[in-house]
């Protein structure tokens, strides 16, 4: 069994280990997310991504 030392009295790596087993890391993102409507007018989303044209484009390669 480890002998208890006050925090204040640990060295700066001893503390750094100490406070990195007691960080907690989340497995997924608490933020909450919103979906943004798609009809709403976004001035950055460009307009011929709404088009799907799988690159079949100008650049068809066609001699």
């Amino acid at each position: 069994m480890k002998k208890f030392i006050p925090k204040e009295k640990l060295g700066k790596k001893a503390r750094k280990q100490l406070d990195s087993e007691q960080r907690t890391t989340w497995t997924f993102s608490p933020v909450t997310k919103k979906v943004e409507s798609k009809k709403l007018y976004n001035r950055k989303r460009k307009a011929h991504d709404r088009y799907d044209d799988y690159g079949m484009g100008f650049s068809c390669g066609v001699a």
